[in-house]
């Protein structure tokens, strides 16, 4: 039977996240600083500018609000008088993501726009009445958990509308219902990814989905964008751990229950995880979860060349031999990661170890291992075995334990690169294991030459992340000195000529980070005029004022 939450697991998971950087990513107080051997690499690669602080927040500018006091006073009897604020920290706060233009414009002082108001409702009731009231009075919606989209998708558009408000669900985060039996979880979706992990610890489960984000994602937010974790090729990307949804949409509720599989025609469930916010509102979830591992590893592995380890990884997916965490870096990513390793005795005992070898260049491979004790053990002992007669080394479990330590910390290490006048993007994609190697080539040679022609060549780096029993994914990571002034132009260039290789070159136009406002323009291109045409007719059906989160995932109709 499926137990209601006790009111104390309830708030333990409904704990609010500590404060976000308005100008940058994660907790103020964390102290990330670039070391001089990471800061002279830099140079020496990318070159970098003067110093760029981010202004004081009273420096941020931002047009009035539009919103009048009357519909302020009717937001504020739905939600309660606390519940409603257009403070200027809050607009500021609530005014992007955390994408690259999103940060330089921040930074800067000057964001595109910004929310006439911020928004918290407490349930699902109070959702359905602030979208009913947002629809008699003309106010786009942008939904807003985390606030950690990296693709424009929490930008404050108002499209037609009057004003927008930013719906902020941070005050609902309760673990609402626990059914040991089925291993399923009901939780509001403002709950974070951390405090549902956290819970489930001291229960011995997990859920096992630890995106980049993971400091401060939200489960709704998960859903929303059909996120994917670095676990994920052994736990499964999102959507595979959300079996129920209820949404608040404009037009009324649409609540799936939690299913283990149904055959009730095509999944509408399907619809709404991954609609970024644009049919209504994720208010609740259903997640399956597991039991604990009780056997966890992490551990590298060394390749002669990034060719080698990617036949190395197809043939893991072949075997049914994959690892729950998979990475691969190419060259230039392993370079950049054993430079700002430093000159530390284990960094200095593998590149010995290589050479003794006969490893002057080659690619570092991260392989995580967990589960049951005697699964995992199997596990792992198979892929060790056909790793080997691929031709990889092992390295022991120093490189993982690196991986693990590090792996939340490179949001943090962009503000600081973002701080020293250098661009860090990145961005990912998936094909079929016969494109993979052809589409690596050619749009990390679409991102050099955009750099190259805009006179900043700059360090093109890449890994797979996922694998897949077809296919897998590449995540590309980019930096360069920035163009001063023009520094929203110049990851114009980059981000469209990256687009329009990716398409080009049979893949997706986004692996996990969803679609947002940045990869608009390429979905038609992605599921064909029609497929857009049957989306928008559900948006209409669903929110026919179009006031939910406008200019994101559907072209205009």
């Amino acid at each position: 039977m499926a137990e209601a939450a006790t009111a104390a697991a309830a708030r333990a998971v409904a704990q609010r996240p500590p404060a976000m950087r308005w100008w940058g990513w994660g907790d103020p107080t964390h102290g990330a600083s670039l070391p001089q051997h990471a800061l002279r690499f830099l140079r020496e690669t990318v070159g970098s500018g003067a110093p760029r602080p981010p202004v004081a927040l009273a420096n941020v500018r931002l047009e009035p609000s539009r919103l009048r006091a009357e519909v302020l006073a009717a937001l504020r009897g739905v939600v309660g008088a606390d519940a409603v604020s257009d403070a200027h920290g809050e607009r500021v706060l609530h005014a992007a993501g955390k994408g690259y233009p999103d940060l330089v414009r921040l930074r800067r002082g000057e964001p595109e726009g910004a929310p006439d108001a911020v928004v918290w409702p407490a349930d699902h009731e109070q959702v359905a009445a602030v979208l009913a009231l947002c629809g008699r009075e003309s106010l786009a919606v942008v939904p807003f958990g985390g606030g950690t989209s990296v693709v424009g998708g929490v930008a404050p558009l108002r499209g037609s509308h009057a004003a927008v408000i930013a719906l902020d669900l941070g005050r609902m985060g309760a673990l609402l219902e626990l059914d040991r039996s089925s291993l399923t979880v009901r939780v509001q979706a403002g709950a974070r990814a951390i405090a549902l992990e956290s819970h489930l610890g001291g229960l011995g489960l997990t859920l096992g989905h630890f995106p980049q984000s993971y400091e401060y994602v939200t489960l709704g937010g998960c859903a929303a964008t059909r996120s994917a974790g670095q676990s994920s090729t052994g736990y499964g990307s999102f959507e595979k751990l959300v079996l129920g949804v209820r949404l608040a949409a404009p037009a009324g509720e649409l609540a799936l229950p939690a299913l283990p599989a149904t055959a009730a025609g095509p999944s509408v469930r399907g619809l709404l995880v991954g609609s970024e916010g644009a049919f209504g509102v994720i208010s609740e979830l259903s997640l399956r979860v597991r039991p604990q591992p009780a056997d966890r590893s992490c551990e590298g592995v060394f390749f002669e060349s990034f060719a080698a380890g990617l036949a190395a990884l197809r043939e893991l997916a072949r075997e049914h031999a994959l690892p729950d965490v998979a990475r691969l870096s190419d060259e230039p990513e392993t370079r950049m990661s054993m430079a700002l390793a430093g000159g530390g005795a284990g960094a200095l005992a593998a590149r010995l170890y290589l050479g003794a070898r006969g490893y002057g260049g080659g690619c570092l491979a991260i392989f995580g291992f967990e589960g049951p004790a005697g699964e995992a053990a199997q596990r792992r002992a198979r892929a060790r075995a056909l790793v080997r007669r691929c031709g990889g080394l092992r390295l022991g479990a120093a490189p993982g334990r690196a991986w693990l330590r590090s792996r939340f910390e490179g949001p943090y290490l962009r503000d600081e690169l973002l701080t020293h006048g250098v661009m860090v993007e990145t961005l990912e994609t998936a094909a079929q294991w016969s494109l993979v190697p052809q589409l690596h080539r050619s749009v990390g040679r679409a991102i050099a030459g955009a750099l190259s022609a805009g006179g900043t060549p700059g360090l093109v780096m890449c890994h797979v992340s996922h694998l897949y029993e077809t296919g897998a994914s590449l995540y590309f990571t980019f930096l360069a000195r920035q163009r001063e002034g023009e520094e929203i132009e110049q990851w114009q260039q980059a981000k469209r000529a990256a687009s329009d290789a990716i398409v080009a070159g049979g893949g997706t136009i986004t692996h996990h980070h969803a679609v947002g406002r940045d990869h608009r323009p390429w979905m038609a291109q992605e599921i064909g005029a029609q497929g857009i045409a049957a989306l928008q007719a559900v948006k209409a059906q669903l929110d026919p004022a179009g006031i939910m989160n406008p200019g994101k995932l559907l072209p205009s109709p």
